[in-house]
This record gives C-alpha cells, structure tokens and sequence, in this order.
C-alpha cells in the first residue's frame, strides 16, 4: 500500500488509494486506518492521505543511507555555502535514484528533488553517475525497459543514454540539462566512493541555466565529492579536468 506512494503522488484519497493497490474500498479503509494509527501515513485537511513522520525516523535508521549522509554532511553545507545551489547526495536503489540529503537554496531555482525522493536512473545527473557505474547487468536492465520521459530533453533513446553513460565514466562528470521540470535547470553531478574504490553515490547541483557555466561547478563539486570519498575511506580518489570535459563533452550528450 505505501508503494502506491510517489513523487507525482505525494497525497492520495481513499479512492486513489484502493485503484492504484487494486485493494477494495473496504479493505482500502481498514488498511489505512491501521497505518494512520502507527504513523505511516496522516491524513490532511483535505481528507487525503500523504506519508507520515513514523516513516521518515526509520527511514533514517538505514545503516548505508545514515552512515553516508552523517559523514557527508558537513562537506555538503561547505558546497551548499559555496555555490549558493541546490545540493544533492543520491544512492541507487534497483533501477531508481533515491536522495538521502537535499539541499535547498534560497532563491535557487525550484527542484522536484527532495529527501527521501526517487527518480528513474536516466532521467537525472546524479541517476546518469550511479548507472554509468552500476554493474553491466543493471545497466543492461535498464536499457531494457522503456525510458520515460518527463520533459522533451529527458533521454528516451538507448543508443544515446550509452553515449552519455560513455561519456560519464570517461570524463567522471555528468551534465543533464532540462532532464527534469522545471525548465532551465541543469545538474552536474560526480560520483562518490566507498572504501573499495567502488561508486556508493553520486554528488549533484542543481542551477538555473543561465546562472552560471556548468563546467565552473566541477572544480568544486569534485573536490567536495573527494572529500566525502576520503571521510568514507575510498583508497584512491580521481581528479575530474574541467577543461576536459569542457573540450570533449558534445552538445547533445548534455
């Protein structure tokens, strides 16, 4: 029943509820009632269902989601200080990008982007990071099924997507612009390693187009993301040049 809960379904009615479970209205009722009774869901003025708190404090016990969000955050306010940007730190979970940390900016332009929130894989900077160094059978999962498209630049085409996930892992940095409402944001997003070298995360901003070059982030982002690296005892920590990806990263990758 909770699955049944989602970015573009943040609050339900009863009858929302019982036709996306495929549950009757009875039985819809009596479920609901005992999860608003433990505080998984609360019920609104409206008489619509969202997620409640009682979620939100165990979701916080999960030992990766905790551990990595309590060693990165103090590298993430430095970031968020410093570029006056959206932050995000993302992990993967299946074939959905899920952020264990959000960071908003005053004045920064609006994202959909919260704690806690997933999106598909290919539709974001920090899902393009996590999937470029995902296992092959991962990847080849999600190349599989059908791309959805959320705005008219997110990529729908798999040939395309392999370019960019080419891309990522060569260059260390991906660049994903209007991927996402709303119009004009571009994220730039690294990833993060864990103790065995491997990608555990992948570190985004997120700005308004016109704000500022995305390519002057990535000294940055990269640094904080070696940092975040280092706190979590990844053995070696590559250096991404800007002036690399400025040079190579061709226009309709981005």
């Amino acid at each position: 029943m909770l699955a049944a809960f989602g970015p573009e379904h943040a609050s339900l009615s009863l009858s929302d509820i019982s036709r996306r479970t495929g549950l009757s209205l009875t039985t819809t009722h009596r479920l609901v009632g005992e999860l608003r009774q433990w505080g998984a869901l609360e019920r609104g003025p409206d008489g619509r269902y969202a997620i409640g708190l009682r979620l939100l404090e165990l979701g916080a016990l999960a030992p990766h989601g905790l551990q990595l969000r309590e060693l990165a955050l103090p590298f993430l306010d430095d970031l968020h200080h410093a570029t006056r940007a959206n932050i995000h730190l993302a992990v993967r979970d299946g074939h959905d990008v899920v952020y264990v940390e959000a960071l908003r900016a005053r004045g920064a332009i609006r994202v959909l982007s919260r704690l806690g929130g997933r999106w598909p894989l290919h539709a974001t900077g920090t899902g393009q990071v996590l999937l470029a160094y995902a296992d092959p059978e991962v990847q080849r999962e999600v190349l599989a099924t059908p791309l959805r498209r959320f705005t008219a630049n997110t990529i729908t085409d798999v040939d395309k997507l392999r370019r960019v996930l080419a891309e990522v892992r060569r260059t260390g940095v991906a660049i994903a612009e209007n991927q996402l409402p709303p119009a004009g944001a571009l994220a730039v997003a690294v990833p993060v390693r864990g103790p065995g070298d491997e990608v555990v995360a992948s570190l985004g901003v997120t700005i308004q187009r016109e704000a500022v070059k995305s390519h002057a982030l990535i000294p940055v982002l990269a640094a904080t993301a070696r940092g975040i690296s280092r706190a979590l005892g990844a053995p070696s920590v590559s250096t991404v040049d800007p002036r690399t990806v400025r040079r190579t990263m061709e226009p309709d990758l981005i």
